[in-house]
């Protein structure tokens, strides 16, 4: 890779041009959105089970849209960042009225599982026709848009096993969430929605950091003795 690669694959940094990639730390809690955002993320859907173990159906609908409703409102509130608060209205909004309509609790998370199918795929499809979707993230969340580590082969092989990686793991966990929403395990798969959520993304998280971290530092150019 040459010097002009190597940076192009990190973002820009400081007043003289020079470039740094975000710390592992800074990256994971871009992503996650901090601890506030991890907690804010899933207490909707804990609302939702809790409220739907103790009552009704669409009492335990009403509290979780509401509960995910006042979160978004406190960050504007706050000025705060809502990028994760949104999702996650927008989220529980969706399965919300699909349970409503169908009064089976279960199909409140009928969106997540098929969202985690079509998201599984598309990383298996992407990695299979060396167009590798954590590589473009990469680009986007990391390297300001460019796409540099296309001209890298070491790279391109890094982000498609990262990609594939990421796919089984999706697809693994949303298998499990669909056997329990087939199974009618209504209280289960609110469990495993928390419990498969973000630890898994977290965990993958932090080995796509770390891998791409060392490769990139492993291809940098070393500098010439005496130099």
């Amino acid at each position: 890779m040459t010097t002009g690669q190597h940076r192009a694959t990190e973002p820009e940094t400081g007043p003289e041009g020079d470039e740094r990639l975000p710390t592992m730390a800074e990256q994971m809690a871009e992503q996650l959105g901090g601890w506030r955002g991890l907690v804010e993320s899933s207490i909707p859907v804990v609302v939702f089970v809790l409220a739907n173990v103790v009552g009704e159906l669409r009492p335990a609908v009403i509290a979780s849209v509401g509960v995910a409703l006042l979160i978004a409102v406190v960050r504007l509130a706050q000025r705060r960042p809502v990028r994760h608060a949104v999702n996650g209205l927008f989220g529980v909004a969706i399965g919300a009225g699909i349970a409503w309509r169908t009064g089976d609790e279960r199909d409140f998370y009928l969106p997540g599982i098929l969202y985690g199918i079509g998201y599984g795929v598309a990383l298996l499809i992407s990695a299979a026709i060396r167009q590798p979707l954590v590589g473009w993230i990469w680009s986007v969340l990391v390297a300001k848009g460019r796409a540099e580590w296309r001209d890298d082969p070491r790279l391109v092989r890094t982000f498609t096993q990262l990609t594939v990686l990421w796919g089984v793991v999706w697809l693994a966990k949303v298998g499990v969430q669909a056997g329990l929403y087939l199974a009618h395990q209504d209280t289960l798969l609110g469990v495993a929605r928390l419990a498969l959520g973000y630890p898994p993304y977290a965990l993958l998280l932090l080995i796509t950091v770390w891998t791409v971290r060392r490769v990139t530092r492993e291809t940098a150019p070393r500098p010439l003795p005496g130099a």
